[in-house]
């Protein structure tokens, strides 16, 4: 299954509309979950657990440090499968409070020989109560996070509110959430990552995190920031900086880039941003300079163009204790945690390290 992938992809999948085969996989996937013997199945294409891999992070267990990144499984339909694929943990979202479709389409393209996605979906969600019944219903065996972000029709003025009440309707089916202020495509979100902004949306989030917290006599949930990487280094330190004071548990670098740097002319007009291949680099700048400004004192879950195992080391040796994954599964296929969880594992035995946290930050 694994050596057809690649051929699948490139002679049936990437002939299908992206955004419908997108659905597709994810539908195959929630298929596969509900069938007997179907997980037993995915779990077949698992990597092998080593305790080198395993972390107590956000006071959470991770099997293993690679991740799905949000936007993969926006309204949790395919956590169960994605998890025996092997994920330490899965980030299902972007959600909203309310059900909205997102931007017209076509909003998703395919650039295939640059390895990459253009996406202006503009968060299509199910809604809150939606996902919140989905999560419900599921007993994962392992880490679920919630990527959250305002409405369209939410003023920029009343964004924290719209962040602290998916806190409170999500609160008992995540194990942590991550505040998306830094997608490219709903307008003026990217001004909420800077200080002033983010500082009044993490004053709104965890006043709902500790209310909700003390109702249900339950820890409060660990609170990450996503970030833009079209961010100057000094930008980057002040979000950093930023996410510091006001109480924030990590942060997740990078989201989609809005450069076209690396794609193809055709690509100049297309709304949204990039992720894939182009964004590597990028990303891992953005990720050493987080390192440099924050060092242990805030995880960093590195994101964006990881589309090898090679790529996954890079990252954590730039400052990542987590890794998280989207357009290189879609490309690489349902085998790609096991083809990352690998590449560490043979990082370990060549190199000598004992734990993945030896080696996180090495190159930054």
């Amino acid at each position: 299954m694994v050596d057809l992938y690649g051929p699948l992809y490139r002679n049936v999948a990437a002939h299908i509309d992206a955004e419908r085969s997108h659905h597709l996989s994810i539908a195959g996937l929630a298929a596969a979950a509900r069938t007997p013997g179907g997980l037993r199945a995915l779990s077949a294409l698992a990597p092998p657990r080593d305790d080198r891999l395993r972390l107590r992070l956000l006071d959470l267990p991770f099997a293993n440090p690679v991740g799905v990144a949000a936007g993969l499984d926006k309204n949790a339909q395919a956590v169960e499968a994605l998890i025996a694929l092997g994920f330490g943990h899965v980030e299902v979202g972007t959600v909203t409070l309310r059900p909205q479709p997102g931007n017209h389409t076509p909003r998703v393209w395919r650039a295939i020989e640059q390895q990459a996605l253009v996406n202006a979906m503009g968060f299509p969600s199910d809604g809150a109560a939606s996902v919140r019944a989905r999560l419900l219903r599921l007993r994962p065996r392992a880490v679920i996070g919630v990527n959250i972000g305002k409405n369209r029709d939410t003023s920029l003025e009343d964004a924290a509110t719209d962040y602290a009440d998916l806190v409170s309707a999500l609160f008992d089916v995540a194990n942590y959430f991550t505040v998306n202020v830094s997608s490219p495509n709903t307008p003026g979100l990217r001004s909420l990552q800077l200080a002033d902004g983010l500082a009044a949306v993490l004053a709104r989030v965890n006043e709902a995190n500790l209310g909700s917290a003390a109702v249900l006599e339950l820890d409060p949930r660990p609170i990450l920031v996503k970030i833009a990487p079209d961010l100057v280094d000094s930008e980057i330190e002040a979000v950093a900086e930023a996410a510091i004071s006001g109480g924030a548990s990590g942060i997740v670098a990078t989201n989609t880039t809005t450069s076209r740097d690396g794609l193809p002319s055709e690509f100049a007009n297309h709304p949204g941003g990039v992720s894939g291949e182009p964004l590597r680099e990028r990303a891992n700048h953005v990720t050493r300079v987080l390192y440099r400004r924050v060092g242990n004192r805030l995880p960093i879950v590195g994101v964006g163009g990881i589309m090898t195992g090679e790529h996954a080391v890079e990252r954590i040796r730039s400052g990542a204790t987590l890794v998280q994954v989207y357009t290189g599964f879609t490309y690489r296929g349902p085998a790609f945690a096991a083809t990352l969880v690998k590449a560490l594992i043979a990082d370990a035995d060549a190199t000598g390290w004992g734990h993945i946290t030896d080696i996180v930050g090495l190159d930054a």
